[in-house]
């Protein structure tokens, strides 16, 4: 149990700094008593699996390191909406956001991914930091090989008469220019002016 501890703290850690305090830090090698036998085997494995460096960030994922959809899109995404949300919109709006509006992103990029045959046939990542201000920008998964996006996820902030502030996700695609708007579902702000992302 200790050792899973370990490891989830190194990766916690590796993947907040983005690599700038690396998991063969001499701090984590003293977290083990001295005398402990899987020490050796711990850093072998540690160094392997959780070494992440500032080339591999969540906003571009090496895909020599990771080999699942979870981790080269999914994780990264859901990072990202965090970041935009920031620490006034996000405990709000969270609950929310994670049961209803992101499986159905996990669903638009899923389907694109098999559209073009799974990751082995197109090198997709997760681009662009969020927007601030009132911008509607989140992130777009883009093709590595030639740069294009596939798809834009944003949120529009809505102000409704006589109900309040909602915020209004949605994505457009490649496949219409970017012009048709395909909306995820809408989250209640209140009735007051929302704060600004990234606040």
């Amino acid at each position: 149990m200790k050792l899973h501890f370990q490891r989830l703290l190194i990766s916690t850690v590796a993947v907040l700094t983005l690599g700038v305090i690396s998991p063969n830090h001499e701090i984590w090698t003293n977290l083990q008593p001295k005398d402990d036998a899987r020490e050796s085997d711990f850093r072998a494995s540690s160094k392997h699996e959780l070494q992440l460096g500032l080339e591999n960030s969540i906003f571009e994922r090496d895909y020599d390191s990771v080999s699942s959809i979870e981790n080269i899109l999914f994780t990264p995404a859901k990072e990202l909406a965090y970041l935009k949300f920031g620490s006034k919109i996000g405990p709000v709006i969270q609950p929310e956001f994670d049961e209803f509006i992101f499986p159905q992103i996990e669903e638009v990029i899923s389907k694109t991914v098999l559209s073009f045959g799974g990751l082995d046939n197109r090198r997709l990542f997760i681009a662009e930091k969020p927007s601030g201000h009132y911008s509607e920008k989140i992130f777009h998964v883009t093709d590595k090989n030639d740069g294009s996006d596939l798809i834009r996820f944003h949120v529009r902030t809505e102000k409704r008469p006589q109900d309040g502030y909602f915020y209004n996700f949605h994505y457009h695609t490649a496949d219409d220019g970017f012009t048709g708007h395909h909306s995820l579902g809408d989250i209640y702000w209140s009735k007051n002016t929302p704060p600004k992302w990234l606040s």
